[in-house]
């Protein structure tokens, strides 16, 4: 069955805590979504704000290829007649093929929240929906806060979609507003919804209850047609529908039809596309499309995917675009090690001891409060390690860092460095922002002469994280650094109860990592790797 999707990613969706989409990004947000295939992309409310006015006159110059592009708002005033509503108004000189508005369902809300008469209230919907419909746009009916609405007085609430479809509604949406409905209650009144009305009906829920998934599915078995979401289910309060977790469930799980498989595979990145422009962290438990979605930490479960994925992987992560991930930590058994091994190409390399010891290595930094999960490029370097067993680019000598700060004035930090290369003893000192800077600087400035390349290395991510909080000031850190070379990116991680040796320690392996990965291809670095061994 073909479900048509409404993503309100640019207004319910914006209305979550700080999020705040400018112009620009939900111009690039309704574009991703239009290639993704939704079908609906309701981009804000024009008779709210300058931004969204501003949003849909910009939006004209969209070549959307597959959306329609809906502005979203309410009934007429009860003060207004509907040809002289502002916010009639605004919806019609936004210039979309659609329009969806929303009406109450609740009479709680008609007494308390509008004080006017259900008998006005239902004018006031019958009205603007077909008013609307006479200037020729397609009509989407929100019917907000119907089941809160139906339990309270059923009458009513079916009373308000009856004045919408004899207006003229082309869809029915019953929405979950409060979140606070539960799936079989939920079946239950959409079905008799459904025995009382033909033509489309959909669904919005918002997820207060943790089931706005859930209660969407419940109605998409029982006929909805039309569904409305958010993308990463963001929205107000605890949420909306995630539409990412929805249209995979309804094509890979439900047999039905939204944006098509050929275009599921795009799911994950749009995921994080619209989480980067959210300026959020895309959740690595988000099913689906988050980093852990088709992770797997655990031996036995590793060993038994590396026979046959579909072991503890409940559909192919290639259909929605994300990928299978093994975790290294100690939990991990050989069959972690092997899949990475695998990973990087060198499975045959290492013989069963070496192996193991580097799984011993492993359970080891893990228990000092080492994170590999993360710094994958830590693992590189060991399983180098292993491959090269006493191998030196570099040895360190001596290092020392001072912080001044004076009153009233920036602080001041100078570093010096000294280590031990195949050529000789280099030393440096220099003043830079902070530490972590500073050192940064010596050290390159004590390897440029020998390794030049290494300044293409910069560092891109910091982040430190306190392993023993009762022990407060005096307890171990862990700091995880990611790098880029400008042609792939790793991270590397340092663990001390000093946050500069942490630092320091993650520094130091990363520039060791990309001396390693360049002694593949240069055949200088080989040359002063070889002469400083034999001299060691």
């Amino acid at each position: 069955m073909r479900i048509y999707i409404l993503d309100t990613t640019l207004r319910d969706g914006a209305q979550g805590e700080t999020i705040s989409f400018s112009v620009e990004d939900k111009l690039m947000i309704a574009q991703k979504l239009d290639e993704l295939g939704i079908d609906y992309i309701e981009g804000g409310w024009p008779g709210s704000n300058p931004r969204d006015k501003e949003f849909f006159a910009r939006a004209r110059e969209l070549r959307l290829r597959h959306a329609k592009l809906t502005a979203f708002g309410s009934t007429r005033f009860a003060r207004n007649s509907v040809d002289r509503d502002p916010n009639v108004r605004a919806l019609l000189e936004a210039g979309t093929p659609a329009i969806s508005i929303f009406g109450k369902s609740w009479d709680l809300h008609t007494e308390r929240a509008l004080g006017v008469t259900e008998e006005e209230n239902l004018r006031m919907i019958s009205e603007t929906v077909r008013y609307l419909k006479e200037h020729g746009r397609e009509v989407i009916y929100d019917a907000e806060h119907f089941f809160d609405g139906y339990k309270s007085n059923p009458s009513f609430a079916l009373r308000t979609l009856e004045a919408a479809k004899e207006a003229g509604a082309d869809v029915l949406c019953l929405c979950d507003t409060n979140g606070g409905t539960l799936p079989g209650r939920l079946g239950e009144i959409f079905a008799e919804v459904r025995k009382r009305f033909d033509g489309p009906l959909g669904i919005h829920t918002h997820n207060d209850s943790d089931l706005a998934v859930a209660n969407t599915l419940t109605a998409v078995e029982l006929g909805a047609t039309h569904v409305q979401g958010t993308i990463n289910g963001y929205g107000e309060r605890c949420g909306n529908a995630n539409l990412c977790s929805i249209i995979a469930n309804l094509e890979l799980k439900m047999g039905h039809t939204t944006i098509g498989r050929e275009r599921l595979a795009n799911l994950t990145s749009v995921a994080r596309f619209v989480a980067e422009l959210a300026n959020l962290p895309l959740r690595n438990d988000q099913p689906y499309v988050g980093r852990s979605a088709f992770a797997h930490k655990g031996g036995v479960h590793v060993s038994a995917v590396l026979k046959d994925p579909a072991t503890y992987e409940h559909v192919p992560p290639e259909a929605v675009g994300n990928r299978q991930r093994v975790l290294l930590s100690d939990l991990s058994g050989r069959s972690n090690i092997l899949y990475k091994l695998k990973q990087h190409g060198i499975a045959d390399r290492l013989d069963e001891r070496a192996r193991k010891e580097l799984l011993e290595r492993i359970k080891h930094l893990e228990f000092l409060g080492y994170e590999l999960e993360a710094a994958e490029g830590t693992f590189e370097l060991l399983v180098r390690e292993a491959l090269h067993p006493g191998l030196h680019f570099f040895d360190v000598i001596n290092v020392e860092v001072t912080t001044k700060m004076l009153a009233g004035k920036h602080s001041r930090t100078t570093a010096s460095v000294t280590v031990k290369t195949q050529d000789g003893i280099h030393s440096a000192t220099a003043s830079g922002h902070g530490p972590v800077h500073a050192l940064d600087l010596c050290l390159r400035q004590c390897l440029s002469s020998l390794y030049p390349s290494l300044a293409d290395v910069r560092l891109t991510d910091y982040k430190v994280r306190v392993l023993e909080p009762k022990k407060g000031t005096a307890a171990r850190v862990r700091v995880l650094i990611e790098w880029s070379d400008h042609r792939r990116s790793w991270a590397t991680v340092g663990v001390s109860d000093n946050v500069i040796e942490a630092s320091w320690r993650a520094m130091v392996d990363a520039l060791r990592l990309e001396l390693m990965r360049l002694m593949e291809v240069d055949e200088t670095i080989e040359k002063a790797v070889e002469d400083y061994c034999w001299g060691v």
